[in-house]
């Protein structure tokens, strides 16, 4: 049959289930969007920024499982994809970003949009870093075995975008193809084992060990390994820590839950992952803040503490702790492998009468008064801490929340319990703002039933709000909670914890006459079409959440927090490594002294 570039690309998306597409047209995809007109199989979402419609998309997949694709047009549009697909690519996100450029014989002539003043077609250039893989097809005769390359690269092995540079004349020259999409399967169709050897070591360390720490990470949710899990900590009575992005893998009301570790982490986390005699480490990373900058006997002791590192990705295997044992391989298909061996040798560790089971039950108890006694619910504006435990009570176990970079997403990692995989979505190792708002919008596409709220700072918010319209425009019922606390306060605290409660600078959000600012958020809302509130005490969040779900409408409840510190935000148990000026002489002391304990 004979087809268009675009027809290719529109009949390849249909064959891989893909529902959605998110883009804003222009004359560098005119060719493409055409060959959507006469299918009904996928509808395009207009999103009102290209960076938002990577953020939908992502929304999207990380619910549902399934990847979606994006379009931008020539130029800025494409590049506006640069911070969405640095997001995904940080944290395994499989999403096709597939974007316009000029005519395959004009490159290098500087037509509209077109910067060639050093290289001619320069888009996937910027974009090279930030992909697993870049296509820049060059003519239309490629696009079949470009597209099956490309949806392999995003799903196999360790996921990630994938982006496909499309020029204008590709998008609407035909080429004869046949058995397309092809019948023949050319993906792998099994998951990644590891080597048998390795799992009997491994099985040995958990067997013998007295305090086993499961670390949790993003790789956990990827693979589903949910029952694995589950199972193994059963098995050998290890406390479950998870990093942020594994956060919701294991549910937090287990009796065998540590919550979590890091510079954001809480107190029982830290406690375990760093007295643990071995530490099974699963789909994760050691990023800096997991492991509090690597300074030893924070969130971990490695050694003494002996690590078992099961990744997908070799890279990341003994890239920042040494291992014992390193496990190469699916964590799904690798804890089976592990629960297996244990169980072939008879072994079944009765945990709840163990002196490290009753340690967990007493951090635990100790964690929650901790969290108790820091909450003040006559403090005025509502502390987030407050404004957490009211939404966790008001929503039930189903409810999908989205957080990305601030105050609340450190608050919400420490305190917020979830019980579901799935149900907390987050930006992790790019920490973008303005993820929040569009990836619910996606969230709420994949799991239509379930309630889907984003948690977001003011700041934040500003940077992608124009997706109030999108939500309004399609009918999407998301909620976003508006944590207004007027500033970049994350920042600020940090500033003042680090450097002194004296040098705060350019965080707050201050007008012409030095008084503090912030937008009438509920009649911007209003005015997309939003049911709005805005609330700024303890007892009006539980009402103010009841109407927004009556509306059935999109919602934005306005909550005014706490600035002042430190009830702006949350203690931080952990370590970060945020280096100290020379001339704040004292701090700068402690500073160096405190670094000395960094293993990298």
């Amino acid at each position: 049959m004979n087809l268009t570039g675009g027809e290719i690309i529109v009949k390849y998306l249909i064959k891989e289930n893909v529902p959605y597409v998110f883009g804003i047209p222009g004359h560098g995809c005119l060719g493409l969007l055409d060959a959507f007109i006469g299918q009904n199989k996928i509808k395009i979402i207009q999103m009102k920024q290209e960076m938002s419609g990577v953020h939908m998309a992502e929304g999207y997949y990380r619910v549902s499982g399934q990847p979606c694709a994006a379009f931008t047009s020539i130029g800025p549009g494409a590049l506006n994809t640069a911070i969405g697909l640095g997001n995904a690519y940080a944290d395994s996100i499989p999403v096709l970003v597939i974007t316009g450029d000029t005519h395959v014989h004009m490159r290098g002539v500087g037509v509209l949009q077109e910067i060639e003043r050093n290289h001619d077609s320069n888009v996937p250039r910027v974009l090279e870093p930030l992909v697993k893989r870049s296509f820049n097809v060059a003519k239309v005769s490629q696009l079949p075995r470009v597209m099956e390359r490309a949806f392999n690269l995003m799903m196999k092995g360790r996921k990630g975008p994938v982006h496909i540079n499309l020029p204008m004349d590709v998008q609407s020259d035909s080429t004869e193809v046949e058995d397309f999409p092809r019948s023949y399967k050319y993906k792998p169709q099994a998951k990644m084992y590891g080597d048998p050897k390795a799992i009997k070591e491994a099985s040995d360390l958990l067997i013998e060990a007295k305090r086993p720490t499961i670390l949790v990470g993003g790789g956990v949710i990827q693979s589903e390994a949910f029952n694995e899990l589950k199972e193994i900590a059963e098995l050998i009575g290890a406390a479950v820590v998870t990093t942020m992005m594994g956060k919701g893998a294991f549910p937090e009301d287990h009796p065998l839950y540590g919550w979590h570790t890091g510079s954001k982490g809480t107190k029982i986390g830290l406690n375990l992952t760093s007295k643990a005699d071995v530490l099974l480490a699963v789909g994760t990373r050691f990023a800096d803040e997991t492991a509090s900058s690597y300074k030893k006997g924070v969130s971990f002791s490695i050694p003494p503490t002996k690590l078992i590192h099961i990744d997908i990705d070799p890279y990341e295997i003994g890239k920042n702790y040494k291992v014992a044992v390193g496990i190469m391989g699916d964590s799904k298909a690798v804890l089976h492998q592990i629960i297996n061996e244990i169980k072939k040798r008879g072994y079944n560790k009765e945990y709840e009468n163990t002196e490290y089971f009753k340690k967990i039950q007493n951090l635990q108890k100790e964690w929650t008064e901790t969290l108790e006694n820091w909450r003040d619910y006559e403090k005025s504006p509502v502390m987030i801490s407050v404004l957490i435990k009211e939404l966790r009570d008001f929503f039930d176990k189903d409810t999908i929340f989205i957080t990305s970079s601030g105050n609340i997403q450190a608050q919400a990692l420490q305190e917020l319990m979830v019980y579901k995989p799935k149900t907390h979505i987050t930006t992790g190792g790019f920490s973008t703002m303005g993820f929040t708002l569009p990836a619910t919008i996606g969230a709420k596409l994949a799991a239509p039933e379930n309630q889907v709220v984003g948690l977001i700072g003011d700041g934040d918010f500003m940077m992608t709000i124009q997706e109030l319209s999108t939500a309004v425009q399609l009918d999407i019922p998301v909620i976003e909670i508006i944590v207004n606390n007027m500033g970049w306060i994350a920042i600020k605290d940090l500033q003042m914890a680090v450097f002194g409660e004296d040098r705060a600078k350019a965080t707050d959000f201050y007008d012409s006459s030095n008084e503090i600012y912030s937008p009438d958020f509920k009649k911007i809302a209003e005015g997309f079409g939003c049911y709005s509130e805005r609330i700024s005490e303890s007892h009006e969040i539980k009402g103010a959440l009841e109407r927004a779900v009556n509306s059935n409408k999109p919602s934005v409840i306005e909550v005014l927090v706490n600035r002042e510190y430190p009830y702006s935000g949350s203690p931080a148990h952990g370590w970060w490594d945020v280096p100290v000026p020379s001339y704040l002489e004292g701090r700068r002391e402690k500073y160096e002294e405190e670094k000395k304990g960094e293993q990298i």
